[in-house]
């Protein structure tokens, strides 16, 4: 994000005085989050570089490497921290994602996905000419069919793809062990490729941290680990990428990936982990291993009281537009009153979203007016960034809640 970026009407949560200022000119106004205008996404510094630390710490003392999902957040300032804190490298889903990495400088980047347009494949070609280390994921020899064409079969400089592994039933993914090993022969006869490892997502195979989610992910990685075993033979002199580990599952995949470098095995074994940066309140605080035990939820949504049509009901100015919902709806915390006096909301549930408003059911005898504030947690990072372009961070917690006369200390721009 540059500083000097200018400020528009488009950048949704600003004060309207705003517009015109470049980022800098408004931080520097040390602008309180009071004055900004609801609904807001607001992030906590403090808990963001404390997820950061905690997660590379972790893989470090595991002799792993990290190179998390970027499409978390599509935010390049977010991903330098992730990198300046010692991941090796940003994942992303898509090529318009990867150009966007590319663009910000990121200096080795993976695509979690598989290049089949010749135009993505020839502008990968030349990023990777460039200077820049990508990685490519092929589940079908079709697609090294297609590279080949589009690099004309014997580039000067082959693309690097890792062969990605599923289950029947799963996502993406070639289906066996053996199909895998069939598929690595074909990319070790091309000259447009090279086979630079395997890759798996533990998490489209498994689910829920009961005994048999927890079966299925370590299954599901001794696995991964079985087919790097059968390419040994295929494997040039070239580093050789192992990966998988989302946020669901990084104990697990960790844990197996550590013992497999402890044995002596030379590989990069990487993890991929994204949602940790911000954590959540609903689907990672009760899937994530590290819930209570290094992660903090670091993100907030701030809506206002619109209407109070009917006892025990109320409307807040924030909807699907502007909130994650698809993993469970915004979580009601407390409110705020006009006069600053925080609000306890007990049995208070948001039960609906539409595009711009959000059902809250409270009390029927509940205190909560018109024009108050409620802070909500909120659900899987993966849905909360991209709805804003400027996400506004203040300094630190107020015993784990956002007080909302914080100042502003940063706009994080993303890249959706």
């Amino acid at each position: 994000m540059s500083i000097e970026r200018v400020l528009g009407d488009a950048d949704k949560g600003l004060p309207a005085d705003a517009a015109g200022a470049t980022i800098a000119e408004f931080l520097a106004r040390d602008p309180r989050l009071s004055e900004l205008w609801t609904p807001l996404l607001v992030l906590d510094q403090g808990a963001l570089a404390d997820n950061i630390a905690f997660l590379a710490g972790w893989v470090a003392a595991r002799g792993l490497e990290l190179m998390p999902h970027g499409k978390t957040t599509m935010a390049p300032a977010l991903w330098r921290r992730q990198l300046d804190a010692g991941a090796t490298g940003i994942t992303v889903a898509t090529p318009s994602q990867l150009r966007v990495a590319v663009e910000a400088g990121i200096p080795a980047v993976m695509l979690a996905n598989q290049l089949a347009q010749a135009e993505t494949i020839r502008w990968a070609a030349e990023a990777a000419a460039a200077g820049t280390r990508i990685w490519s994921w092929v589940d079908d020899p079709a697609a090294i069919d297609i590279v080949d064409r589009a690099l004309g079969g014997d580039p000067a400089r082959p693309l690097e793809v890792l062969v990605d592994l599923g289950r029947p039933g799963g996502r993406t993914g070639v289906r066996s062990v053996g199909g895998a090993v069939a598929l690595a022969e074909r990319i070790a006869a091309s000259p447009a490729v090279r086979l630079a490892g395997v890759a798996g997502y533990e998490g489209a195979v498994a689910h829920g941290r009961g005994p048999e989610g927890l079966a299925a992910a370590r299954a599901f990685v001794d696995e991964i680990l079985a087919a790097h075993d059968a390419f040994r033979p295929l494997y040039d002199d070239g580093d050789v990428l192992v990966t998988a580990g989302g946020s669901a599952y990084p104990d697990v995949v960790g844990a197996a990936f550590a013992g497999a470098a402890a044995g002596g095995d030379s590989a990069r074994f990487v993890l991929r982990s994204g949602a940790y940066v911000v954590h959540d309140h609903g689907y990672y605080r009760k899937n994530s291993p590290f819930e209570g035990a290094g992660l903090l939820p670091a993100a907030r949504g701030l809506a206002r009281v619109v209407s109070r049509p009917e006892p025990g009901l109320a409307l807040i100015d924030a909807g699907k537009r502007d909130f994650p919902y698809d993993e469970g709806l915004p979580i009601p915390l407390y409110a705020l009153a006009a006069d600053g006096e925080r609000m306890p909301l007990p049995g208070a549930e948001l039960t609906k979203l539409n595009d711009q408003h959000g059902f809250l059911r409270v009390a029927p005898d509940s205190a909560l007016a018109l024009g108050d504030l409620v802070v909500f947690g909120l659900s899987h990072p993966c849905t909360m960034f991209d709805k804003w372009r400027l996400v506004p961070v203040v300094a630190s917690l107020d015993d784990g809640l956002f007080d909302p006369s914080a100042v502003v200390v940063d706009l994080i721009e993303t890249r959706f």
